[in-house]
């Protein structure tokens, strides 16, 4: 075998160890209720998506608005404390309002994203207030 033959063997074999990431990093913050998307659907609740997997824009996402009705997959990284991650969990959320003007105040004013209870509590131990998160769209 020759080394160019056996370089791109090489080099094709690696391709399929290697995972390429297109993911971002951020923070996530938690709410709880009342839950009222004041400033994406005008108050109407019926936008909500049916699996209540759903959390507001920080700052960062916002992106005048567009933020709304954006999906992102999202997982735990860390977190303060220790093993505040469930591991493995990966969940789908949608943007249903702005961190910043939602009537609901967040665990952090400077996260990235901030999720529903039911929904930080599926990725994250409810204990803690901030979590690193990996979000793609």
């Amino acid at each position: 075998m020759s080394k160019v033959t056996l370089s791109l063997v090489c080099f094709f074999l690696s391709t399929l160890f290697i995972n390429f990431s297109y993911a971002d990093v951020g923070t996530a913050a938690q709410y709880g209720p009342p839950f009222i998307p004041t400033t994406c659907f005008g108050g109407d609740a019926s936008k909500f998506p049916s699996s209540n997997m759903f959390g507001a824009a920080g700052e960062g996402i916002w992106d005048n608005g567009a933020a709304c009705g954006r999906k992102y997959k999202v997982r735990c990284l860390s977190a303060v404390v220790p093993k505040a991650c469930i591991p493995g969990q990966n969940i789908q959320i949608t943007i249903v309002d702005r961190a910043q003007s939602s009537i609901s105040r967040p665990s952090s004013e400077r996260a990235t994203m901030v999720l529903s209870t039911t929904t930080f509590q599926a990725i994250a131990n409810a204990s803690v207030s901030l979590i690193n998160i990996e979000y793609q769209e």
